[in-house]
């Protein structure tokens, strides 16, 4: 069978094989956030009754909790939608993850990316995964050794507030700081 001259069998291998050669490579993801779950170690924002989240981001109450559970002085940055650059209002909040970084040198850090609910899972895992990847370049410029820091993307399986508004979504939509084990 012929296309256009060309073997049908040749055309189908030629287009998979540039699709195949045009997909990024999975860089970084030390596995898959289910089989990670149990072992990793996360800030969970407080919960009311009704299932609701008492502490908005930024708040000192939510600082405080984040801060002990992330190893005194890591703090969790925040993204807008669909984007996955270190915003300008998150690069104090970085430069502070890197001086308690370089004060504790053995330290090593997990970035957990995370997004809001909107989205498959598919999209979201990828975008949590970029998102970690960009707090990462930025701890790296800034001078921070890339073998103390692991990546991992949760995608939208880890959210801290579970209301469908904006001020929620806002929430979810972070990069977790997480001092792990040397």
């Amino acid at each position: 069978m012929r296309y256009n001259g060309i073997p049908y069998y040749g055309t189908i291998l030629i287009l998979t094989s540039i699709v195949l050669w045009g997909c990024p490579k999975k860089s970084e993801i030390t596995a898959s956030p289910e089989a990670q779950k149990e072992q990793v170690t996360s800030p969970v924002a407080e919960t009311g009754k009704d299932g609701k989240s008492v502490s908005p981001p930024g708040s000192s109450q939510e600082a405080k909790e984040r801060a002990m559970a992330t190893g005194g002085g890591l703090q969790p940055i925040y993204f807008d939608y669909n984007k996955s650059f270190v915003r300008d209002d998150a690069k104090s909040v970085m430069k502070k993850n890197v001086e308690w970084l370089k004060s504790n040198p053995k330290a090593k850090i997990k970035i957990e990316g995370n997004c809001d609910e909107r989205g498959t899972a598919e999209y979201n895992q990828a975008l949590g995964q970029r998102r970690s990847v960009s707090a990462k370049k930025y701890l790296t410029e800034m001078g921070i050794d890339s073998s103390r820091i692991s990546l991992i993307s949760f995608g939208k399986e880890k959210p801290v507030c579970t209301e469908s508004t904006e001020s929620c979504w806002q929430k979810n939509r972070r990069d977790d700081f997480v001092a792990v084990s040397p």
